[in-house]
């Protein structure tokens, strides 16, 4: 007599393996996003991932690095570069706007001997977003590696690696995407392989390293994969890619431009002195609006007020200093939409005090 399994089936559970050749069609769809025919792998965890690890691979006590801080990640990104060794020379702008090609000229002019520039291309948490084509043509002439965290512009604005000069472009899912936090790519051009396998220091063996994915799959023609994947996440990855491309990048893209827009003028119309933290609309990121509150009006407590009474809205203050001058507004993914944007205005104005 056989026993019957008494056991609830679930979406999420008891997934059949992801094979080899799964995983490889779904990294040519994300190279297919980013229009790129460099390299990409994907990580299989959250974008600090390939982030640390591309500069942990790159970079070294021989490495002479500009770093440009428009926002909390570029001071990190600082902060990795320096614990590798590098000589770090820090181009820090003010974050209500962004930084320009030629201040990134003048930088390199006065240190020629840089070789390893790294960017954010929008910065969610502070919403300003810098001009990476204009930039990357800068590095390029420069002759330097170009490192590009494009986590949070990826689906929400134009993200070229190739075109752009990018050698390396982290990408993540969870937010204009639309898709899961748990996984993350990078495009490695071959310039960034060649200089990965001349950095004695970078990581081997280990879940930072690049050169395992770079030697034993890329290499290795993509037919045994390093570790077991992540199922969910690989399968939800696939799914908000192939939901991009039947709405069209340059629909999704659009809606994150019009949410960004919208936000920026119904904030000034509300009127109780919010205005735009990012001052140029040229400057202003597509995915997330940060908007100053006035003199005396904590922003922490619009928000806290806001979201009691609605918690699903995707509002927040700003980080550290910043959490009692700043309101973000995060229109990314399924949230880049009309109606968001209206929701979160209307809660705004009935939590700010009143004269």
């Amino acid at each position: 007599m056989s026993e019957e399994s008494n056991a609830v089936t679930h979406p999420f559970l008891d997934l059949a393996p992801l094979s080899a050749a799964r995983f490889a069609a779904i990294e040519d769809r994300v190279a297919r996003l980013l229009s790129t025919e460099q390299d990409v792998v994907i990580m299989q965890g959250e974008a600090l991932l390939p982030l640390e690890g591309a500069i942990r691979g790159a970079a070294g006590p021989g490495t002479t690095a500009l770093n440009v801080i428009t926002g909390p990640y570029g001071q990190t990104f600082g902060d990795w570069l320096r614990d590798c060794g590098a000589t770090v020379y820090d181009l820090a702008v003010p974050f209500h706007t962004a930084v320009t090609a030629a201040q990134i000229r003048d930088a390199l002019t006065a240190h020629p001997e840089i070789d390893f520039v790294s960017l954010v291309h929008a910065e969610a948490a502070t919403g300003n977003t810098n001009p990476v084509a204009e930039i990357g043509e800068v590095v390029r002439a420069h002759g330097a590696l170009f490192y590009l965290d494009a986590v949070a512009s990826v689906g929400a604005e134009p993200v070229l690696p190739d075109a752009w000069g990018v050698d390396l472009c982290v990408i993540g899912a969870q937010k204009a995407m639309g898709g899961p936090a748990g996984v993350s790519a990078v495009s490695v051009s071959e310039r960034a392989w060649a200089r990965m396998a001349a950095n004695p220091a970078a990581p081997r063996r280990s879940y930072l390293s690049l050169l395992d994915w770079k030697e034993r799959w890329v290499d290795a023609g993509r037919k045994v994969l390093l570790h077991a994947p992540a199922q969910l996440e690989m399968l939800a990855l696939e799914a908000c890619v192939e939901r991009i491309e039947t709405e069209g990048l340059d629909a999704v893209m659009g809606r994150h431009a019009a949410a960004a827009a919208a936000v920026r003028a119904g904030a000034v119309a509300l009127g109780g002195g919010l205005e735009p933290y990012v001052h140029a609309a040229s400057d202003a990121a597509p995915v997330a609006t940060t908007l100053r509150t006035p003199a005396g009006v904590d922003a922490a407590e619009v928000v806290a007020v806001a979201l009691a009474a609605d918690p699903s809205l995707p509002l927040a203050a700003g980080g550290g200093a910043l959490a009692s001058t700043m309101i973000r507004v995060n229109h990314y993914g399924s949230a880049a939409s009309a109606a968001t944007v209206e929701a979160c205005l209307t809660a705004l104005r009935a939590a700010l005090p009143t004269a």
